[in-house]
């Protein structure tokens, strides 16, 4: 069992299964999102996540006339879990604590939009586009 929660800490929420792959998007709107190389995530069945805390304080934001949204605490601004497909929801990361320590990149996607200035210098398998696995 994995648990993460925002920087304020009014939005916390548990894993119930052991986590292996992640996933860093380079993509613009990810880089926008989150103002840095993109963001790295682990895709989660829905029926293993569960927000333990705060989910009133979870706001969304869906970009104009794209089916792209991002979630986000209302008190601190900390990017959230989301919902990725019908099935799975997608966790930031950096968002989680004790257990996460020894994840490794496993993917890098929409490497051919990376920025410029974004060096990848790990093993994570890179794919021009999206991850078809």
């Amino acid at each position: 069992m994995l648990k993460g929660h925002c920087n304020c800490g009014a939005v916390s929420f548990t894993i119930n299964m052991d986590l292996k792959d992640i996933y860093v998007c380079h993509c613009s709107i990810c880089r926008r999102w989150t103002g840095n190389n993109g963001v790295a995530v682990s895709i989660v069945p829905n029926n293993k996540f569960e927000w333990s805390s705060g989910r009133q304080e979870v706001v969304s934001w869906q970009k104009p006339n794209a089916d792209w949204q991002s979630w986000f605490c209302r008190n601190c601004g900390s990017s959230l879990p989301g919902k990725n497909d019908e099935m799975n929801m997608f966790v930031p990361v950096g968002l989680l604590g004790a257990g996460a320590e020894n994840l490794e990149v496993s993917h890098h996607i929409w490497v051919e939009s990376k920025a410029t200035w974004d060096k990848i210098c790990d093993n994570g398998k890179q794919h021009e586009r999206e991850f078809q696995g």
